[in-house]
């Protein structure tokens, strides 16, 4: 199994930044494709952002040019900075592993595993 644990929720004002994290449980050695998720109560959940071992990132169209995913694989931690924040970016975001040889597409992200989430609000 893959655990995923997310930190670096809270609240902040329109146009703010927050920055999020994702521990991992993944061999910096194996290939990964992990990603993103958010959900808003009676929404379909979407992929927010996607980056694999072969350094592809994909994006969200809502999130692009506002959005940065990385991953440090030394410190097996995932991040998500988040710039220009809208009130409609206000979720429960998940960190999410896909299969390790997908690639990185967030129309298509499908979690194998998934974090327990963290709430991102913005007012």
């Amino acid at each position: 199994d893959v655990q995923l644990v997310e930190s670096g929720g809270g609240s902040v004002q329109t146009g703010g930044s927050l920055r999020l994290s994702c521990a991992t449980s993944l061999n910096p050695d194996s290939r990964y494709c992990l990603g993103w998720i958010r959900q808003v109560p009676g929404k379909e959940r979407e992929g927010v952002a996607v980056i694999d071992s072969d350094g592809f990132t994909s994006y969200a169209d809502s999130v692009k040019g506002r959005f940065t995913i990385s991953i440090d694989i030394h410190k097996n931690t995932l991040y998500l900075e988040m710039n220009s924040l809208k009130p409609e970016d206000t979720a429960m975001y998940y960190c999410a592993a896909d299969a390790p040889t997908a690639r990185a597409d967030a129309r298509t992200l499908h979690p194998n595993y998934l974090g327990q989430g963290t709430q991102v609000t913005v007012s």
